[in-house]
């Protein structure tokens, strides 16, 4: 697993260099830090009735291109009729669905399990790194590729995240790992940041995700991957989230 990944849908990018993705093809990387946006939280407006959110409709009224995605936990205490108020809901415990009005989700069941799982995760990758020094995230080795391409070329930055015994611990671990026990590499820079701030973040951007579409039609979005850039905006989307009226609807849309 190579470190940078293809940025799905980011904000501006003028210029472009050749990167290497994920399955170790070549790929373009963005002249300047761009985030990775992959799923986008939309606060629907009101006027807009339950019929239009479809996946076909997307980029009409939100101006985006994507799918629907189940992301949310829909309510366990809500009435049965009240199921025709959320948007592709889908059966089973906890139930799935794109979204519906705020008082008809459990974010808070959402953000504890994400929490749980991450404090899962943590020590799992606290196993794996054991007595391994800290690493320089990829974002950091990019961001000094971009300054000066000449000193640093993108395959010795390359070279030299991967080169790191933490990496190359995390790398490993995941060739031999599946499913949920791998280890993201993009979140490397956030599991330094020790178990507690790892559970915040994962348990904050579980309701988040990675970008916040506003009732005006604002966008909320990290100015790149920098632990540091999506920590503000984990602050901005969680306190405009939480002066939404429970009768808000949210959709959750990859992009």
């Amino acid at each position: 697993m190579t470190a940078p990944r293809k940025t799905a849908k980011a904000s501006t990018t003028a210029q472009t260099s050749t990167s290497q993705d994920d399955t170790g093809t070549a790929d373009a990387v963005p002249a300047t830090p761009t985030p990775t946006v992959r799923v986008m939280i939309v606060c629907i407006p009101a006027e807009l009735p339950a019929q239009a959110l479809t996946s076909r409709t997307l980029d009409q009224h939100f101006g985006v291109s994507g799918t629907l995605v189940h992301r949310f936990w829909a309510s366990p205490s809500r009435w049965l009729w009240q199921r025709s108020q959320l948007v592709n809901p889908r059966s089973g415990h906890p139930t799935y669905c794109a979204g519906g009005p705020i008082r008809l989700l459990d974010l808070t069941g959402m953000r504890h399990a994400a929490g749980v799982g991450a404090a899962i995760r943590h020590q799992l990758w606290s196993r794996v790194v054991q007595g391994t020094r800290p690493a320089m995230p990829w974002p950091q080795l990019l961001q000094q590729h971009l300054a000066d391409p000449a000193k640093l070329p993108l395959p010795d930055a390359i070279a030299k995240y991967h080169n790191q015994p933490r990496v190359i611990a995390m790398r490993m671990h995941n060739t031999v790992a599946y499913g949920a026990a791998r280890l993201d590499l993009r979140e490397l820079e956030m599991f330094q940041g020790g178990p507690v701030a790892y559970q915040h973040y994962c348990a904050i951007t579980a309701i988040a995700a990675d970008t916040v579409l506003t009732v005006d039609g604002h966008r909320l979005t990290p100015a790149s991957d920098a632990f540091a850039h999506r920590v503000t905006y984990l602050e901005q989307a969680s306190h405009y989230l939480a002066t939404l009226d429970d009768n808000q609807r949210l959709l959750s849309i990859a992009l």
